[in-house]
């Protein structure tokens, strides 16, 4: 207790550590990263972005290029598509040569021994500089507008837009894991082809679903196709895509080439003088409405573009960084860096109307780079496009509590606002009762993954649970994602009016669902103590047919008693604040189990086998704080983490592993340190924040998220009263300057 105390009482000194440490009176600035040679291919690119626009940039072989992707491009598939590959191949006018790299007699302009390439964190933009020219490409925050500044000594040369999905594709195998049939192969299942027009200085290129669409099939497999066209469909007709405008630029032809195994047609555009200064814009957009509509949409864009300066983009980012950092110095300078710029990489997708997937965010690159098993096209990711796995998506996310993005959260959030009919609805037609069910692996719709749901079931099983030895009643994660409203209503003043409806309806789900299965297989409702019999349920995905699953009951326990905390602050009605007590005095203990003697939380009272490597008896630990630091209970989870067997096989770091977090709200320093040192070390990759792929996908961004939360955990928590822990698991040696809410 003295140690917590003297933490506490430090909290003063480091605040005003934190103001010391500031920058010509601006407040905190990151550093920029740089390199200072080209890359050999798309796996050494740089994030770029803003508002809801991911970009790779990187230069190879003279050319700069760059994919861009938007928040919600999902084709007929659910496969999240790129709005294509853009290429600069710019040569110095004043230096042509019988015979230049590029075999035409002429020299790029990036072909310079002072190339260097530069994320401006503080600023949020990329450019690449060298003697001859310096190009600044950056994303209006504000509007999904891409803008290419180009200012030289005088070059001429030729921009290209460059699409893969100039044809009809058909989808392998293997391939079909970008979209959400998985991993079954779909006979005739294809990418169905862009429109893509050129006219004198641009190109419209854009994708447009059609009327049946993987939600089709899904809602029909899940007996819910009498309710589509009452059911939220956000993919059907939908168009998604942009236009390029390059107004210094004129249409000179196409071209067909193949990179990075993958065949693609570019549409080029090329100089017909000497430019000093040019620039070029990409926006970006979608609509359900209709093509007349998605392209009256872009030209508002383009026109109200044409002379929107960086600064109302760099003023939003200059803010962003004010909100919250870790900066560390010595041993530990490489892995704050790194949080740093996957901070960074989620401020690009602050705006977006989905959220950052788990599985590469805005920033995947040809697949072959990542494994050669994968030669497919830059669409391609592992695990789907319009498929958001719950347990991956929660890592994204609970850090933004801490560091004040409680904006961003909204995204996460809204999602579930948006899919809570469809819930509601799934509960009333397979069980009849009131609540949300929302699945583990759901798709943008609201409905199960239709792969995940299982094919072949069995006639007389239940139709609300996936048939799938992973998923089977795998339900709970939704209650992280209220915890985390809860948490940035409490932390932040966040308002969460908006959310209230959704986090007392999955609430309510298993109070009366669990009453009801205990309905279906005896007599009573509850048990001797009154509470309720949570079976079948499951430790995550890994103990499963599990009784009172540990995970599961901190989780009801916690969400259901900071919405009694919400609802009353509030002034609810007195009967919905009481039912929700009631909630909370159902709900059964968090259970426990003796190893060598010791007391240890665990998995589940029973288990009928394992099917994963999660670990649903630390969940009371993280998310929930129900042990840690500043707790009675401390001890107990201490036990777990050091005699539990299960802990010991399964404690890992690889993307979605957890033991780093685990161990910091333990207050174990030194092994906080070791693990979280490992989890955010430089990734295999060009840019050091590019980890995985790990479990998932590369980057990999439930990686960088776990990575996230586990160092803000080694800085801040609370105590039983609700008092602040600063540095609980950080070593002294470790200097450090950090601002977290």
């Amino acid at each position: 207790m003295d140690c917590i105390l003297n933490k506490l009482l430090t909290a003063v000194f480091l605040v005003l550590s934190v103001s010391a440490t500031a920058k010509d009176g601006r407040g905190y600035i990151p550093d920029d990263y740089s390199w200072t040679t080209q890359s050999s291919n798309s796996s050494g690119s740089m994030p770029c972005g803003g508002g809801s626009i991911g970009l790779n940039v990187w230069v190879e072989n003279g050319d700069l290029m760059f994919y861009a992707q938007r928040s919600g491009t999902f084709d007929e598939n659910n496969t999240m598509l790129k709005a294509g590959r853009y290429r600069l191949r710019l040569y110095d006018a004043r230096n042509q040569k019988s015979n230049g790299k590029n075999g035409n007699g002429k020299v790029s302009v990036f072909d310079s021994r002072s190339f260097r390439q530069t994320l401006h964190v503080y600023d949020g933009y990329v450019s690449v500089a060298t003697d001859k020219v310096n190009v600044s490409i950056w994303v209006d925050v504000f509007r999904p507008v891409i803008h290419v500044d180009i200012h030289g000594r005088g070059f001429t040369g030729t921009v290209s837009y460059e699409s893969w999905r100039y044809r009809d594709r058909e989808i392998r195998k293997m391939e079909c894991q970008q979209c959400s049939y998985k991993f079954g192969k779909v006979p005739g299942l294809k990418t169905t082809a862009d429109s893509i027009q050129p006219y004198a200085n641009g190109v419209w290129a854009y994708h447009e679903n059609g009327d049946s669409t993987v939600f089709d099939a899904t809602a029909i497999e899940q007996d819910l196709g009498s309710e589509r066209s009452r059911t939220f469909n956000p993919i059907g007709r939908l168009v998604s895509g942009g236009l390029l405008v390059c107004p210094d630029f004129r249409f000179s032809g196409t071209g067909d080439g193949i990179y990075a195994s993958t065949d693609y047609r570019s549409w080029n555009f090329t100089t017909t003088k000497v430019l000093t200064r040019t620039q070029i814009l990409i926006a970006l957009d979608d609509t359900q409405d209709g093509v007349d509509a998605f392209k009256r949409q872009i030209r508002a864009l383009v026109s109200g573009s044409k002379r929107t300066k960086a600064d109302e983009s760099r003023q939003w980012w200059h803010a962003f960084w004010q909100r919250s950092h870790i900066r560390a110095t010595g041993e530990a300078a490489a892995i704050t860096r790194n949080y740093t710029l996957f901070r960074y990489m989620l401020g690009c997708n602050a705006y977006g109307k989905w959220p950052t997937k788990f599985n590469g965010g805005l920033f995947t690159f040809d697949p072959v780079y990542v494994d050669k098993r994968y030669p497919f096209t830059p669409d391609f990711r592992r695990w789907g496009g319009g498929t958001f796995t719950a347990q991956n998506q929660r890592l994204v996310y609970w850090g933004m509590v801490k560091s004040g993005d409680y904006d961003m959260l909204r995204t996460q959030l809204d999602f579930y606002k948006r899919i809570l009919p469809t819930a509601m609805l799934r509960v009333r037609t397979y069980w009849g009762h009131g609540g949300a069910n929302f699945t583990e692996q759901i798709e943008n719709f609201g409905l199960s993954n239709i792969d995940e749901y299982g094919k072949k079931r069995p006639t007389d099983y239940d139709r609300g649970v996936d048939y799938n030895a992973w998923l089977e009643y795998t339900w709970d994660t939704v209650l992280e994602f209220c915890g985390m409203a809860l948490d940035a209503n409490r932390n932040g003043n966040m308002n969460i009016s908006d959310y209230i409806p959704m986090i007392k309806e999955s609430v309510r789900f298993f109070d009366e669902h669990y009453q009801w299965q205990a309905r279906k297989m005896g007599r009573k409702t509850l048990d001797g103590d009154g509470h309720l019999i949570i079976y079948p349920g499951s430790g995550c995905e890994t103990f499963k047919m599990a009784y009172n699953p540990a995970n599961t009951v901190a989780a009801m326990r916690v969400v259901a008693t900071k919405l009694c905390d919400y609802l009353t602050v509030n002034h609810a009605d007195s009967s919905t604040i009481a039912y929700f007590r009631g909630v909370v005095g159902r709900v059964p203990p968090i259970p426990t189990r003796i190893i060598d003697g010791h007391k240890v939380i665990a998995p589940a009272m029973v288990w009928a086998r394992i099917n994963n490597r999660e670990l649903p008896q630390l969940y009371p630990v993280f998310p929930w704080h129900c042990y840690g630091v500043g707790l009675d209970s401390l001890q107990t989870a201490v036990n777990t983490w050091k005699l539990d067997p299960y802990v010991q096989q399964f404690k890992g770091v690889t993307s979605w592993e957890q033991a780093n977090i685990f161990a910091a709200d333990l207050g174990l320093t030194d092994e906080a340190a070791t693990l979280n040192t490992a989890k955010l070390k430089d990734g295999p990759y060009r840019f050091p924040a590019f980890w995985g792929p790990g479990h998932d996908w590369a980057p990999d961004h439930n990686w960088g998220g776990s990575g996230m939360i586990g160092l803000q955990e080694m800085l801040l928590q609370r105590d039983a009263e609700g008092r602040r822990i600063l540095k609980p698991a950080w070593p002294e040696k470790w200097d450090v300057d950090f601002k977290l809410n």
